[in-house]
């Protein structure tokens, strides 16, 4: 399965989910939006982190 894939069973997923009808129109420039933010997100996503990196702290009232 392709990324284009991917993200079209994402849009198809999500019109179910939010009972919404996208245009072929619509759902043509929703799919090049979501494939240039995965783009530019990639890079941080590769980024290595060290397995013994500590959580952020937790606060309780």
């Amino acid at each position: 399965m392709t990324q284009s894939d991917t993200w079209s069973a994402y849009l198809t997923l999500m019109e179910q989910i939010l009972d919404l009808t996208l245009t072929d129109e619509r759902r043509a420039e929703l799919l090049v939006q979501l494939t240039r933010i995965a783009g530019m997100a990639q890079p941080l996503m590769d980024y290595p982190l060290d397995d013994r990196l500590e959580v952020g702290g937790v606060y309780t009232l």
